[in-house]
């Protein structure tokens, strides 16, 4: 039908993908170099037809056949319908999607490869979780009750975000919250305090001791080595809150560290903050295999293959050095933006917050907002919510929050009696110029607008007729924008 020289100019162009594919599979790592969308398509689509649901020939009689009624569902998965797991452990083989479990093998030794890439060299396994890292950390939480059936606590330095301390409440256990301590503008883990709590409730009734890497400013990483090291001298396992810190080369060193000097028996990370991809799936990795597989297997039933698809696409379109090289300008973003709040804040007679043991997360005081005007700072950030400035968080002093029937005062500020009101911003993996940019320029707007909308107050012979700047106006939250964004922020 076709020249035969035509014909193996063809094979030869299949036979390149087919090559990337067969390297894939004999090493089981991140390529180097991103593939093209025709050879993830080709990988896919040849995973896909070895799924029983896809077979030409298929006749299924049971309850679970990989029936999807919608043909843009079907698309939308890649016809990957059967999910990934067996009734009993979620990294079992099912007989019935072999392509399914080969996608759920291949992505979980590319995560294993990144995490090693990225600063954990001695990992020993790790699988992905369809859960985001709340529910994940419950898991090996689950997971441990089975081996210490004495203990009741967890012991927690505290971290002002409610996911991973609702994840302790689920599990059934009892948070014991340990204050953290105030050195510069830095909070950090009060290792005293810790060692007092073990000895107090004895180490077969604690759990484990449930740690933070990645973390918002003046909260800094906790000092991981010397509580891997308390855990290991009390025998007590070791659970890393690691929600995004796979893109920090020093939270990454920190659990090489604690783990060489001490004990971590598993560290969690989530997919959507560290691999930019949607909200739902996690990694629980560690340095020992045994107890990884334990965990794959408290996991009941099967699970969606999802997020593992996401995770294997996004990362065989990287390849390792598209991935470094978002680690590298995530670093080179972190200090320009350092330096730009840096410059903002001293025009408005603030400082930049001295907290070097934070590798993401920024913070900036708000004094001179929260002198003049009780609800000024979170004025501010309903101004910055309704000028679609996300991920920039204010915290006021003194906000009281309830989680799970524990009271939290100076809720969001990590202790109860932070000296200053101030102003968060990340450089996550991801971000660019043109965002810093247009995040100082409008922050720079609304400080002025706030600290305008003050002078106004404070004036008795303002003249209410006077101009004002449409945009300006259009800067001053109605009550429900503020509601709004404090629902939000919370």
């Amino acid at each position: 039908l076709v020249s035969p020289a035509y014909v193996r100019q063809g094979c030869e162009a299949r036979r390149s993908h087919e090559h990337l594919i067969r390297l894939l599979l004999e090493k089981g790592k991140c390529p180097e170099n991103g593939w093209d969308e025709s050879t993830l398509e080709l990988f896919l689509h040849e995973l896909a037809i070895m799924d029983s649901n896809n077979f030409l020939g298929n006749c299924g009689v049971g309850e679970r056949e990989g029936r999807v009624a919608s043909a843009l569902v079907a698309r939308r998965h890649y016809r990957f319908i059967h999910g990934i797991g067996r009734s009993g452990d979620i990294s079992a083989v099912q007989p019935k999607a072999a392509g399914s479990s080969l996608l759920n093998k291949i992505t979980n030794s590319l995560v294993l490869d990144i995490i090693k890439l990225a600063g954990v060299h001695t990992v020993a396994n790790c699988f992905v979780v369809p859960m985001a890292t709340g529910m994940s950390l419950t898991l090996c939480f689950l997971t441990l009750r089975h081996k210490r059936p004495k203990a009741k606590y967890i012991i927690w330095p505290r971290i002002d975000q409610k996911s991973c301390f609702k994840s302790m409440i689920t599990a059934g256990f009892e948070p014991v919250v340990i204050e953290n301590v105030l050195e510069g503008d830095e909070l950090r883990t009060d290792l005293k305090a810790v060692e007092a709590k073990v000895q107090e409730l004895g180490p077969d009734y604690i759990l484990c001791i449930h740690s933070t890497t990645s973390c918002f400013a003046p909260r800094v990483p906790d000092r991981l080595e010397e509580l891997a090291v308390i855990c290991a001298n009390y025998g007590i396992p070791h659970i890393v809150n690691n929600a995004y810190g796979v893109q920090s080369s020093k939270c990454m060193h920190l659990i090489q560290q604690g783990a060489r000097v001490g004990r971590i028996d598993a560290f969690v990370q989530s997919l959507d903050k560290n691999f930019m991809v949607p909200v739902g799936g996690a990694i629980i990795a560690g340095f020992n295999d045994s107890f990884i597989q334990e965990i794959s297997k408290m996991y009941p039933g099967r699970a969606s293959a999802s997020p593992s698809l996401d995770v294997l696409i996004t990362l065989l379109s990287l390849g390792s050095n598209g991935y470094k090289k978002l680690l590298k300008e995530r670093k080179e973003m972190f200090s320009y933006l350092s330096n730009q709040i840096k410059k903002l804040s001293e025009a408005y007679n603030e400082r930049l917050l001295h907290t070097p043991h934070n590798p993401i997360s920024l913070a900036m005081t708000l004094k001179t907002l929260d002198e003049h005007h009780d609800e000024a700072v979170t004025q501010l950030g309903s101004m910055l919510f309704t000028r679609q400035v996300s991920g920039a968080r204010v915290v006021p002093l003194g906000s009281v929050q309830t989680v799970s029937g524990y009271t939290f005062r100076g809720f969001m500020s990590h202790t109860n009696n932070y000296p200053c009101a101030y102003l968060n911003a990340a450089s996550a993996i991801g971000m660019k110029m043109q965002d810093v940019d247009l995040f100082i320029k409008r922050l720079d707007k609304c400080l002025k607008a706030v600290r305008k909308e003050q002078s106004k107050e404070s004036d008795d012979n303002y003249d209410k007729t006077e101009d004002v700047d449409i945009e300006e106006m259009a800067l001053k939250p109605d009550n429900v924008l503020l509601d709004t964004y404090q629902d939000a922020s919370s």
